[in-house]
């Protein structure tokens, strides 16, 4: 079995969590009525789902730039909440630093497999009385 990603694996785990933030933030957003709350729960579940199916496609072609562009998206509905914006943040934050990190544990693997190993053998001689 091949390992995953590194920078997958942090990048999962950085959405998941995101989600559930979302899925509470749509509970504020819809129980305190500071949006229409029909259109808050459409938008909360619909960003939350997105972003707890988003890590399956993580690792294909482009999935990096749309968690990317989920976290801008993120940034930009995040004003209709209190708080919210420093949720945001903090979560552009991580999954800047799950991708930084991921990345460079990846290199760092990929590196040390490709380094030839060998052995050292040494032969001592012993007297014999």
């Amino acid at each position: 079995m091949a390992e995953r990603s590194v920078k997958r694996q942090l990048g999962s785990m950085v959405l998941a969590f995101e989600a559930f933030v979302v899925f509470f933030g749509t509970l504020v957003a819809a129980g305190m009525k500071i949006v229409d709350p029909a259109l808050a729960w459409a938008v909360g579940l619909t960003f939350s789902t997105v972003l707890i199916l988003t890590p399956g496609y993580l690792g294909k072609k482009g999935s990096y730039w749309f968690a990317w562009g989920l976290q801008a998206l993120l940034l930009g509905i995040s004003f209709f909440v209190e708080w919210m914006p420093l949720m945001a943040i903090i979560f552009i934050g991580l999954y800047g630093w799950a991708m930084i990190a991921g990345t460079t544990i990846d290199l760092a693997r990929k590196a040390k497999a490709k380094v030839d190993t060998f052995e050292i053998t040494v032969e001592t001689t012993e007297e014999k009385k």
